[in-house]
């Protein structure tokens, strides 16, 4: 997987550390929920695989909404920094850090 959408996003979160993205997208025709962070991907609502260079959205994925959230990331009470981000709309963001 060159850079494909899983692997811009988690490069974002490499380069800035202090947010995570929480990604809603369709995969398979089911709706998913991801954390992102430090480079690293997980899902909310089903299993990760045990390498943490597996990416959890695949390419074929659409994506519905990006939250970006203050770490650390709690689920109870979310820092919320901007939310409902579109793939496009996160572009010049994704673009700052290269």
């Amino acid at each position: 997987m060159t850079d494909s959408l899983a692997r811009r996003l988690e490069q974002y979160t490499s380069r800035r550390p202090q947010e995570v993205l929480i990604v809603t997208a369709e995969i398979a025709g089911e709706e998913d929920r991801v954390a992102i962070f430090k480079g690293y991907s997980s899902s909310l609502m089903r299993p990760t695989a045990f390498d943490p260079d597996v990416t959890v959205l695949p390419d074929e994925a659409k994506i519905i909404a990006i939250d970006r959230v203050a770490s650390p990331y709690n689920p109870e009470s979310p820092r919320y920094i901007e939310e409902g981000l579109t793939w496009e709309t996160i572009q010049p963001l994704l673009s700052e850090v290269g």
